[in-house]
């Protein structure tokens, strides 16, 4: 089984690095940070009209597609969420490895920035609100951040496993939830550590595609066609698992599985006790998966009405632009918002801010004043 905590080289060798489009610089003025600022290409808007096919990506929910409303705080819980914004905001040097006596390093702005308001959220609940596992929860996901190279994974170093559209993203669920869709029948390479880089690097992708008020995915998975050779083994299973339960907890919305052959049941039951209570409850199999994607965004391969076609020298170029100047936008915002730990991901989406526990970050910040 390859290590979790695999790094990849900062320099990937020229013979490995196909073609890939810059990511476009974005103004970072208020003027430009509006969330409308990015959109599609105009040629393969005007290719789809003349052929009737989907070639590029939906950049924007449905006006129905809304995210569900977020609970408000219980006072307790409030002031756990305090705790822990007042504990990352006084963090120190970080290992830059899970090896035992590692050099440690200040967090850099984009460590920085990945501790949202939303995060500490996400984490709380993971845990059951329990601060001292999320601490260690945090710092642990951080030095694996480091330790696996989620940042130096670049759109270059990937291409070559998405080149047959084993992956891809169009649509979104009825929730406003970015639809991810996986087709490992199309699986191109052998197996290896880039096939779960590949799987990392997509997710931050969808990340950078989710909405204001939206931090979670859908994720839609054919088995059609199909073989035990073309599927992840067990160890790469479970290393899926460890990464997605331990370092992205409560990003999946919901999990929709179709064509499940019978090696793959067995597979799944196989898997099943090291999938959490909470993750095993959003998977759903065989269902009409137009009850959870409106029609007009599901690809027509799983129900809907989309007639979407994998062209990787179009889908490819468009999603790492698209992706990559919403993320400029995300960053640009959060450095005009003051490059504060803490930040809502609501806002730095380009929503309107209700923090429903603005008074417990004010709180926080007054004492540091203080």
């Amino acid at each position: 089984m390859t290590d979790v905590a695999t790094a990849v080289p900062s320099v990937v060798p020229e013979s490995e690095k196909p073609s890939s489009p810059t990511i476009t610089q974005v103004d970072p003025t208020p003027a430009a940070l509006s969330p409308a600022s990015v959109h599609p290409d105009p040629a393969i808007i005007a290719q789809e009209q003349q052929t009737g096919k989907k070639f590029g990506l939906f950049t924007e929910a449905l006006p129905e597609s809304k995210p569900e409303p977020e609970v408000p705080l219980k006072p307790d819980q409030q002031e756990k969420y305090a705790g822990i914004l007042a504990w990352a905001q006084a963090l120190g040097p970080i290992p830059v490895s899970s090896e035992k006596g590692a050099a440690a390093r200040e967090m850099d702005d984009e460590e920085k920035m990945w501790l949202t308001r939303e995060c500490f959220l996400r984490y709380l609940r993971a845990t059951k609100w329990n601060t001292a596992d999320v601490k260690r929860r945090l710092e642990a996901t951080l030095v694996w951040r480091r330790e696996y190279g989620v940042l130096d994974h670049t759109p270059e170093y990937i291409e070559i496993e998405n080149q047959t559209g084993k992956q891809y993203v169009l649509g979104f669920d009825r929730n406003g939830r970015p639809c991810l869709y996986l087709n490992p029948a199309k699986q191109n390479t052998e197996k290896g550590p880039r096939q779960i880089q590949h799987l990392v690097f997509m997710l931050e992708r969808v990340v950078d595609l989710m909405g204001p008020g939206q931090d979670t995915l859908a994720l839609l998975v054919d088995f059609a066609a199909s073989t035990t050779s073309s599927n992840p083994s067990i160890a790469q299973s479970r290393q899926v698992l460890n990464i997605l339960q331990g370092h992205y907890p409560e990003r999946l919305g919901r999990s929709l599985v179709t064509n499940l052959p019978w090696f793959v049941h067995g597979f799944f039951k196989i898997i099943n006790p090291f999938i959490d209570p909470l993750t095993r409850a959003k998977l759903k199999f065989n269902e009409d998966m137009t009850l959870h994607v409106p029609a007009g965004q599901l690809d027509k391969k799983f129900g809907g009405e989309c007639d979407f076609e994998y062209d990787h020298s179009i889908w490819w170029p468009e999603f790492i632009r698209i992706t990559g100047e919403r993320r400029a936008l995300y960053t640009a915002r959060w450095k005009e918002l003051g490059s504060k730990i803490g930040a809502s991901e609501l806002e730095l989406k380009g929503g309107s801010l209700q923090d429903p526990i603005a008074e417990a970050s004010a709180a926080v910040e007054k004492l540091e004043v203080n």
